[in-house]
C-alpha cells in the first residue's frame, strides 16, 4: 500500500480530510523515529512492536576474495509481529 493510498484510505474510515491524516501521518512518523533514535521501544497495537537492537561487531569473509573483515557494530531496526499476524501467507 502505497503512502498517498493509506491516506485515503485512513480519511474515509475516519471521515477527517486528507490534509488532516497526512498531517498525522507527518507527527505519527516523526515520534516514532525520534523514539527509535532515542532507544526507546514502540509498541504498536494489533501490528507488533519495533525495536534498535545492538549488533556486536563480528567476523565476515568476503566469498569471492576470501578475505576476513571485521563488520563493526551497529544498531539494527527490528520488528517482531504480534502472534496473529505471524501466520499469514501472501
Amino acid at each position: 500500500m502505497l503512502t498517498k493510498e493509506l491516506i485515503q484510505s485512513v480519511a474515509q474510515y475516519t471521515g477527517l480530510t486528507k490534509t488532516q491524516v497526512e498531517d498525522m501521518l507527518a507527527a505519527l512518523t516523526s515520534e516514532v523515529r525520534n523514539a527509535l533514535i532515542a532507544g526507546k521501544n514502540i509498541a504498536l497495537p494489533g501490528l507488533g512492536t519495533l525495536e534498535t537492537k545492538e549488533r556486536a561487531e563480528r567476523l565476515f569473509v568476503n566469498p569471492k576474495t576470501g578475505e576476513r573483515s571485521m563488520s563493526p557494530a551497529k544498531n539494527q531496526l527490528t520488528f517482531k509481529p504480534v502472534s496473529n499476524l505471524r501466520t499469514i501467507r501472501p
